[in-house]
């Protein structure tokens, strides 16, 4: 039988060859076996949309790719890997020699053996990627360029999942699916965030949880602009990246930096004891930055092992499959499910017996904590919770005031309004 971590690699193995842009089939083909896991809701934005301050962009397609020598043999093949190709490339077909080709060619000296990944999505243009020991060995004499893709008007692609709550307010998890065969950035994000919704679909979650599969930069704003009437619904949030590599956890606090979803996340790591790095908001990285814009300050904060350009391997043919590992993808999962436990737990009550402490050994409160291991920390949990439930504390607020775990003070307070003691 195997495990989630081993599905959510396979997952990760299935959608890597897939050549993705921020527009075009990639995308589509790319959500389509997402849909296989999760149903999905597809939206098709035109080209020429104004979105906020930008507009949607012409839809970018490629069929093949190369450059092949005298002898027609191809030197560097789109075919062997969708990172060949610089992303947006404008069409070409010509023969040139080498001397001039250069110019239209990345590599990367420091690493010869290793392919970069470069788009050019605003700026007509066209190029090549190719390891560096690859073009070292080419002679000069003239090649055959061909870039067979289109630039034309068509769409942007981007879909949603919702795992429906309690309550209309929502937590949004985002992706973004514009990389080519870029395992950690971010199929990685792809598939904990497929495996969250799924496990989030088996509960009844208190708040309804949107899930946001969109290119990045670019997607994030158009499902902003399409949903600024309903941007107050939005009560936390975590963009999911760079989730499967083998180092330890990163949380990027939001904006904010006092948002729920930044204390949830510090309180989670912290007890769980795993290695782990807390990061000050910057305006730079994934879309974190877009949700967290002046406009909106939304309370969204970015998940990551390693953050972005953090390891060697970032955006380059060395993240492959090999690089994630099932484990740090079910480690990555562990922590939003746990995050979200809390979240969804997290409320204020009001103490019914305000005046003095309420008697609990005949309610069988203490004693129906005999033999436990944790009976003191159950009980200390039980007097935490009474004297703060005064309508502004949250059980978050005990649980980081206590320095209990969460999950003691949230069963704690399930046995006092049981007792009809304190209320929500």
């Amino acid at each position: 039988m195997t495990t989630e971590g081993e599905q959510m690699h396979a997952l990760v193995e299935r959608l890597y060859p897939l050549c993705r842009s921020i527009t075009g089939d990639g995308v589509r083909a790319t959500l389509e076996i997402v849909g296989e896991y999760i149903p999905l809701r597809v939206h098709e934005v035109p080209t020429g949309t104004q979105v906020l301050d930008w507009t949607v962009p012409q839809e970018w397609n490629i069929r093949d790719a190369y450059i092949a020598d005298s002898a027609g043999r191809r030197v560097v093949d789109f075919a062997a890997s969708s990172l060949h190709v610089l992303g947006y490339s404008v069409p070409v077909s010509r023969t040139m020699p080498l001397a001039e080709l250069r110019g239209h060619l990345h590599t990367l000296p420091d690493h010869p053996s290793w392919v970069p990944y470069r788009t050019s999505y605003y700026t007509p243009e066209w190029g090549f990627c190719l390891a560096q020991e690859t073009l070292d060995a080419l002679p000069d004499g003239e090649y055959e360029v061909c870039v067979d893709s289109t630039l034309a008007d068509g769409h942007l692609t981007y879909a949603e999942h919702v795992v429906p709550g309690q309550v209309a307010e929502e937590v949004i998890v985002s992706c973004h699916v514009c990389h080519p065969s870029l395992a950690n950035d971010n199929l990685a994000g792809i598939a904990v965030a497929v495996f969250l919704a799924r496990a989030l679909a088996e509960q009844t979650p208190y708040y309804t949880y949107r899930f946001i599969f969109a290119p990045g930069t670019i997607g994030a704003i158009t499902w902003l602009a399409r949903n600024k009437e309903r941007i107050d619904r939005v009560k936390h949030g975590l963009v999911l990246a760079c989730a499967g590599d083998r180092g330890q956890l990163t949380y990027k606090q939001s904006r904010r930096g006092d948002a729920e979803i930044d204390r949830v996340l510090r309180h989670v790591l912290a007890v769980s004891e795993r290695p782990h790095s807390i990061a000050e908001f910057t305006p730079y990285g994934y879309d974190e930055r877009q949700f967290c814009s002046p406009g909106f300050d939304l309370g969204v904060g970015s998940l990551t092992r390693t953050p972005y350009a953090g390891y060697p391997e970032y955006h380059t043919s060395a993240d492959n499959p090999d690089f994630v590992s099932p484990e740090a993808m079910a480690d990555t999962l562990a922590v939003c499910r746990e995050a979200f436990a809390v979240l969804d737990r997290n409320r204020r009550y009001l103490n019914l017996s305000p005046y003095g402490e309420p008697q609990l050994g005949r309610r069988g409160l203490y004693g129906s904590l005999g033999g436990r291991s944790d009976a003191q920390q159950a009980q200390m949990a039980m007097l935490w919770v009474l004297n703060l439930s005064d309508g502004d504390h949250s059980l978050l607020d005990v649980a980081e005031r206590s320095g209990l775990p969460f999950d003691t003070v949230a069963v704690a307070a399930d046995a006092l309004g049981a007792a009809g003691l304190i209320k929500a």
